[in-house]
């Protein structure tokens, strides 16, 4: 098999396809991640997934930034200005929270970044920290796809666990900004 005889050459292989994907808005991102997760296992396919991922959400995010974000910047400053300020208070967690939730295309998530003033750096962290929870439900999915024998096993019990966590994970920031809620309300009274 061509990934065992040249293993690094296949990781910098999928590397480079995924940050090209990524950087180019080409849907198929959970497809590569399962073809990562079955060719390298749940380990290595998680670490080179989320290099490729961030560095390819970098690119797409620096485009959208320079093409177009400093220009939306500039002429609708003032009805901007609020938003850049909610961003600039509660980005990071907005973006952790999108990240965490794969229900938002990834690519639409990278190119609106682009289009605001959040910094670098914390696009660079909350995309890299975000992705880990679903790279690695995706990743042990497609590691299982060698011992899938019939239809039925696609949803066998440990893959079903696998996206039950996920589904908390994804769920996670909205209980959480819930009891927050509570708690704030409690002490007020």
């Amino acid at each position: 098999m061509f990934v065992h005889d040249r293993y690094i050459l296949s990781l910098f292989l999928f590397i480079s396809l995924y940050i090209i994907a990524t950087a180019f808005s080409i849907p198929g991102d959970i497809i590569l991640t399962l073809a990562g997760g079955f060719l390298f296992g749940i380990a290595v396919a998680t670490v080179i997934v989320n290099i490729g991922a961030t560095a390819g959400a970098v690119l797409a995010f620096l485009s959208a930034r320079y093409l177009v974000g400093d220009r939306l910047q500039e002429k609708y400053h003032s009805q901007l200005n609020k938003f850049n300020e909610e961003l600039n208070q509660n980005g990071p967690r907005y973006l952790l929270t999108l990240r965490f939730i794969p229900v938002f295309p990834f690519f639409l998530i990278n190119f609106l970044s682009g289009l605001t003033k959040i910094p670098l750096k914390t696009f660079v962290w909350t995309t890299s920290v975000g992705i880990v929870p679903g790279t690695v439900v995706f990743a042990f999915a497609g590691s299982q796809i060698g011992s899938v024998n019939s239809v039925s096993e696609v949803l066998s019990g440990k893959v079903i666990i696998a996206f039950a966590v996920l589904a908390i994970f994804a769920l996670s920031p909205v209980l959480l900004n819930r009891l927050k809620g509570r708690k704030q309300g409690r002490t007020q009274v």
